[in-house]
């Protein structure tokens, strides 16, 4: 008759709070839910794009790099750079040189 508001008990208010606290934890759970979604499709979609453009469009080697193993009458590929004394050597004095600067 008089009032169209629901009357709260003592304590009414907590009940509304909570359910309130519910409904932002639920609506949360359901953005998080989303967006977790959409990133793992997104990983699945540039990995499928990755793949098909490695296996249409391969990489083809280099002419240059072919016309230098031709000259050099290798088949087997070039030494790890690690293994050229050439750059450790050059490595070797940037550290030096660094080192004596650093002081």
């Amino acid at each position: 008759m008089g009032c169209d508001f629901p009357v709260a008990a003592p304590g009414g208010w907590m009940l509304m709070q909570g359910d309130i606290v519910a409904q932002g934890v639920e609506l949360m759970l359901y953005g998080m839910g989303t967006v977790v979604l959409f990133l793992a499709l997104l990983v699945v979609a540039i990995v499928v794009m990755s793949r098909c453009v490695t296996r249409y469009f391969p990489e083809e080697e280099s002419s240059a790099a072919a016309a230098l193993q031709k000259l050099r009458g290798r088949s087997q590929p070039q030494t790890q750079p690690a293994d050229d004394p050439n750059l450790v050597a050059v490595i070797g004095a940037a550290i030096h040189q660094y080192r004596v600067n650093k002081k």
